[in-house]
């Protein structure tokens, strides 16, 4: 895990994003949020298990699903099954010791659906 600091982000409102092999963070202070760092780790995990290509070519089929379903980007965002798990377990700071391989395959289907 390589943390970089990114200009990139800074018009945003990303506080943080990874791109294998690293997480880039808009600001220094949010090095110290734990909840952040461990979303982004467990996206590391996700790209690692999907041999980085594969992830971001489902990330892409599956956001543009949600979207052509909802036509709202913020919920076809939290619709993807990636973004899914590492909302529901970035407070769980240990979640990475124990999670199974592919997990992200249980938050495949939109929680209101």
């Amino acid at each position: 895990m390589i943390i970089v600091f990114s200009s990139l982000l800074k018009n945003t409102k990303i506080h943080g994003i990874t791109l294998f092999p690293f997480i880039l963070l808009r600001n220094k202070s949010d090095m110290e949020n734990s909840v952040l760092i461990n979303h982004e780790k467990i996206h590391l995990r996700q790209q690692l298990e999907m041999l980085v290509i594969f992830f971001y070519l489902w990330y892409i089929v599956e956001y543009y699903y949600w979207f052509l379903k909802y036509n709202n980007k913020m919920k076809a965002y939290r619709s993807i099954s990636f973004e899914r798990e590492a909302f529901a377990k970035e407070t769980d700071l240990s979640y990475l010791k124990n999670r199974a391989f592919w997990n992200f395959l249980k938050y495949r289907n939109s929680s209101d659906e």
